[in-house]
């Protein structure tokens, strides 16, 4: 059984070798997509403001349909740091084509023409992370990858079950391959848990994603010029009957109606003593025509399988302890490349026949 194991885990590694690498080191890059995006394009990605003296909502929306006559908001990730200016993403008419635009929400200033959403460098690596640059099929080769991961990580535990003993071994004064022997298993010791973490949060928004592309969003959809939803409805109005509706609610995202069963909904975090709640862990829907209020969902009253599936988003970012679990996060993002190197190196090795020696000596 160890040896069966052994040979999946070794076969497995060396096949999702690349693509584990490439999922590894972007994922590495974006823990700190927002650092990244604040110094290379401060012109766009950072603003000058006061946490609390936002724009109205119904001022920022007029300026941008005037603006971009031709498309449509589909959402709208809404910031109140005082630093990070709002992404709006729009809808061009008569397609359902993406793009990406910077808004100053303190001074209405909107900062950049619509570009696609994979545009911008981290944006791209973004892409290439979710689904290797190429759409909706991307998306079962990273979850394929996602599921090794799993595997691997698994595995790799049951194989070394006696890791405690080990915790801390490397020897140095050893040949090149027990040298790489070690620093494979340590690395694997160290790195497994939280690599069993991204690999089942990934491989669940792989799933959902492929699930709702296949079975519930209809490619044929277009966004016509018409308005998605009643333009005469306040943004404003809602979000304040959404922050009597949920003691402390504070919208991080707007959702807006691009799909035909879709209505407006905004996205945000509550007053939550659960330290991985997401930011967008809770949500106030209203009817698109009428505004009527729609159910909430609160988080705080969420059965527990929903509070988990929440959670999944700091844990694969790994911000929920601020600076110190983003290092470590992106330390252990690098994991799988010593993997693939080491992995590889030992694999050449053990394939490589020993060349017996005659009794003189020579080599035969």
């Amino acid at each position: 059984m160890k040896k069966t194991l052994h040979l999946w885990h070794r076969y497995l590694g060396l096949i999702v070798a690349i693509p584990l690498i490439i999922i590894s080191l972007t994922g590495s890059v974006l823990v700190f997509k927002e650092e990244i995006d604040h110094w290379l394009m401060p012109e766009l990605a950072v603003v000058d403001g006061i946490k609390g003296n936002r724009l109205p909502y119904d001022s920022l929306r007029e300026a941008l349909n005037t603006r971009f006559i031709d498309y449509e908001i589909g959402s709208w990730e809404v910031f109140d740091d005082g630093v990070t200016a709002d992404r709006v993403y729009l809808i061009k008419h008569e397609t359902m084509d993406w793009f990406k635009v910077y808004l100053d929400q303190y001074q209405g200033i909107i900062r950049s023409e619509p570009m696609p959403v994979n545009y911008y460098l981290t944006d791209w690596l973004l892409d290439l992370h979710y689904k290797f640059l190429i759409g909706d099929t991307g998306l079962w080769f990273t979850g394929l990858a996602s599921f090794i991961l799993i595997f691997m990580g698994i595995s790799g535990l049951v194989i070394y079950r006696q890791f405690w003993k080990k915790f801390f071994t490397l020897r140095l004064n050893v040949k090149r391959v027990a040298l790489f022997s070690d620093i494979h298993k340590l690395l694997g010791i160290w790195s497994a848990p939280i690599l069993l973490v991204l690999g089942i949060t990934g491989a669940y928004w792989n799933v959902s994603e492929i699930i709702h592309h296949e079975f519930e969003h209809h490619d044929d959809e277009k966004i016509s010029a018409a308005r998605l939803y009643n333009h005469e409805l306040s943004l404003d109005t809602l979000l304040a009957h959404a922050k009597n509706e949920l003691g402390g609610f504070r919208a991080t995202y707007l959702l807006f109606p691009f799909e035909a069963d879709r209505q407006i909904t905004f996205f945000g975090e509550v007053n939550d003593i659960n330290v991985l709640s997401s930011e967008y862990s809770s949500t106030v829907s209203y009817d698109k025509a009428s505004g009527a209020h729609l159910p909430n969902f609160d988080i705080r009253e969420a059965p527990v399988f929903f509070a988990i599936v929440d959670s999944f988003r700091k844990l694969h970012f790994g911000y929920f302890a601020g600076l110190t679990s983003k290092i470590i996060w992106c330390i252990i993002g690098l994991t799988p490349l010593i993997f693939a190197i080491t992995g590889c190196y030992l694999w050449l090795k053990r394939r490589r026949p020993t060349r017996a020696k005659a009794p003189n000596g020579s080599l035969v």
